[in-house]
């Protein structure tokens, strides 16, 4: 099995350039599913119905998010659908939603669990603990987890954790993709950030301007998602359906 993995989407045109280039991304590596953080597919940040329905629409199979995911209350309606929208797992019990998302092929099933980190980031449940409990009612050994943290120990301390246990523990949140997707010990794929579907030339996928005008008064400013030099980031794993284990794992950058 095959599994892409694109890393956050960034506003409008981070959501058109995934629906220009996904089609010859699945050829390319020949995807069997495809996985996208949309935690910023709206234009600003946050997701909406219209944004994921777009994703969808484009060809992305479930779409993970992070700590933007419940910025927009008109989300709270798609996530209770458990339609393939999720939320970080380890969020409070009363959030909308779910953390987890199996996806039903002909061929395999493939379980999608999207976590939270809380180094340098609003306090949630342990990951750790969280997962434990997670992955007991798996179903299934094909598991790739998102890991939407802040700190790149937490990321590396999630991977050796869950070496082994997972198909794929894969970064999001940075925005920036890390030179270290590589293949643990135990069989599981691993980067600590997968970098972005957003403008090259910014800050994050905002205009840069912006961000420097912020970086240095720190005073209130508003943000513009950069639409130009949209390229797109991510992970491509290929998978033993049979043990779990990753059997490749490959980064990519596409302009």
């Amino acid at each position: 099995m095959v599994v892409l993995m694109l890393g956050d989407v960034v506003g409008d045109a981070g959501c058109a350039r995934v629906r220009k280039g996904l089609p010859a991304l699945r050829e390319k590596y020949g995807a069997d599913a495809v996985i996208a953080n949309g935690e910023n597919s709206a234009q600003g940040n946050g997701i909406l119905p219209s944004s994921a329905k777009y994703l969808f629409d484009s060809g992305v199979d479930v779409i993970t998010t992070g700590n933007h995911c419940l910025r927009r209350k008109e989300i709270n309606e798609t996530l209770n659908r458990q339609n393939g929208v999720l939320r970080p797992a380890n969020y409070h019990q009363s959030a909308p939603g779910s953390g987890v998302f199996t996806l039903d092929h002909p061929r395999f099933q493939l379980c999608v669990i999207n976590l939270q980190g809380v180094v340098f980031m609003q306090q949630g449940k342990s990951p750790f603990d969280c997962i434990d409990a997670l992955l007991d009612g798996a179903g299934t050994k094909n598991i790739v987890v998102d890991f939407h943290a802040e700190a790149t120990s937490e990321k590396l301390c999630m991977g050796h954790y869950l070496d082994g246990r997972v198909s794929a523990v894969l970064g999001t949140h940075t925005h920036i993709p890390t030179a270290d997707a590589r293949i643990l010990p135990g069989g599981t794929g691993y980067q600590t950030d997968i970098g972005m579907c957003g403008g090259f030339d910014s800050v994050l996928g905002i205009k840069k301007a912006q961000a420097l005008y912020k970086m240095r008064t720190n005073l209130p400013t508003r943000f513009d998602n950069d639409p130009e030099d949209i390229r797109l980031s991510g992970a491509v794993l290929e998978i033993d359906t049979q043990t779990g284990k990753c059997l490749n794992i490959e980064s990519f950058c596409f302009i």
